[in-house]
């Protein structure tokens, strides 16, 4: 499927066909392609919680306001982050570059964030948004439908997948066959309130 296309048909779909299993080879393509995503200095902040075990999907479903994406989908990802990715072997990530980008980089990344609590939190969750993107254009391109769901009680689903206290829970994903259209999309704001020529 061609990007453009892919960008246009992605919906948040609510129905999946239970019983339709996207295959291990499917999952490590799609897993392979959200591995492109950029992230800030190359960190990769996100920790993909894969939720495979029948009683922990209920469990989460029923912390999520019934939803059936949450159980019918043949995947679904709860999305978290690592806050302090930023600091734990930095040198990793840049390991492929060239030694004098290497060099010139990885110093700038204790500096950058250390100390700045919040700067560190909106990376992570900046992190969040560009690899569910990646994952339901990714998805689509393969023929599959999509749900991002925020509609969840985040503390306990984070207790439940036991999250680490210096990760945040960014969102949840879920990924199979849908079985229902979704409605039109409901409107756009408009372009004059979307883009504002150089300041407010």
């Amino acid at each position: 499927m061609h990007t453009f296309d892919a960008i246009r048909q992605r919906r948040a779909v609510k129905h999946y066909d239970p019983a339709y299993q996207i295959s291990a080879a499917e999952e490590e393509q799609l897993i392979d392609l959200a591995m492109q995503t950029p992230s800030s200095f190359n960190i990769q902040h996100w920790r993909l919680v894969r939720v495979s075990d029948p009683a922990l999907r209920q469990a989460i479903r029923a912390l999520a306001v019934d939803q059936a994406q949450v159980t019918e989908a043949s995947l679904l990802y709860v999305i978290t982050a690592d806050i302090k990715a930023w600091e734990k072997e930095p040198g990793r990530y840049w390991r492929n570059a060239p030694q004098a980008v290497q060099d010139m980089l990885v110093p700038w990344i204790r500096p950058f964030y250390e100390g700045r609590e919040q700067l560190q939190r909106d990376e992570a969750m900046r992190s969040v948004g560009f690899i569910a993107q990646t994952l339901m254009l990714a998805a689509k391109a393969m023929g599959y439908d999509s749900c991002p769901m925020i509609g969840f009680d985040i503390d306990k689903v984070a207790a439940l997948i036991k999250l680490p206290s210096d990760h945040a829970l960014g969102m949840m994903l879920a990924i199979g066959k849908g079985t229902q259209a979704p409605f039109a999309k409901p409107g756009y704001i408009d372009r004059e309130l979307m883009i504002i020529d150089n300041h407010f």
